[in-house]
């Protein structure tokens, strides 16, 4: 895993070189391959889908404008996090969340089962209302644990990557995702 994570590091660093060289190109190439990573953070400290795409256009942008002042090339990861959560930050303070939807991934991360298909309306009716209640929850959810669930339950992404990116030594990150399950728990208890 650790070999697979440092190939594809070393697979991204001419990217990132030909990025500061002014290189159009290597900027289509990183949002091809880093675009949902990046919409992932956007979403995690907006809590709003609807939002994310313009986040992730201005994050891209500041990437393009600020590349040549990119001191270590080698962490251009934790560079484009930074500037993903900043831009998402300014626009949660431009407008305070006009939260909407979750992926249903979400709930099925949290409770480590898949999504079954229900059988009778009744049932579609009680899972509508169980994952309107997951998706305000996590909504609600503190930034500070909502980024990490959303990083690790939605994108799939290690503690390790988690850390890495967002800054954090991996122990803080289990502790913030041992939170947000347990706020979401005691949130939803008598709701689900």
């Amino acid at each position: 895993m650790v070999m697979a994570l440092a190939h594809q590091f070393d697979a991204d660093l001419p990217v990132v070189e030909a990025l500061q060289q002014g290189d159009p190109y290597a900027l289509d190439e990183l949002m091809r391959r880093h675009g949902g990573w990046v919409r992932g953070v956007a979403y995690g400290v907006l809590g709003d889908p609807s939002r994310v795409d313009d986040v992730c256009q201005q994050a891209w942008t500041a990437v393009w404008e600020q590349a040549r002042r990119l001191r270590e090339p080698s962490r251009w990861k934790a560079w484009v996090y930074r500037l993903v959560r900043n831009a998402a930050i300014d626009a949660g303070r431009d407008k305070r969340r006009a939260r909407k939807t979750v992926q249903e991934l979400a709930e099925s991360a949290l409770a480590g089962r898949p999504p079954r298909e229900p059988a009778r309306p009744d049932e579609v009716l009680s899972e509508a209302e169980q994952r309107e209640a997951m998706r305000q929850a996590i909504r609600s959810l503190p930034a500070i644990y909502r980024e990490p669930f959303v990083l690790r339950h939605m994108e799939g992404w290690s503690y390790r990557r988690i850390a890495e990116v967002m800054g954090l030594p991996a122990d803080t990150v289990e502790t913030r995702l041992v939170r947000a399950r347990r706020l979401l728990r005691e949130m939803l208890r008598g709701k689900v």
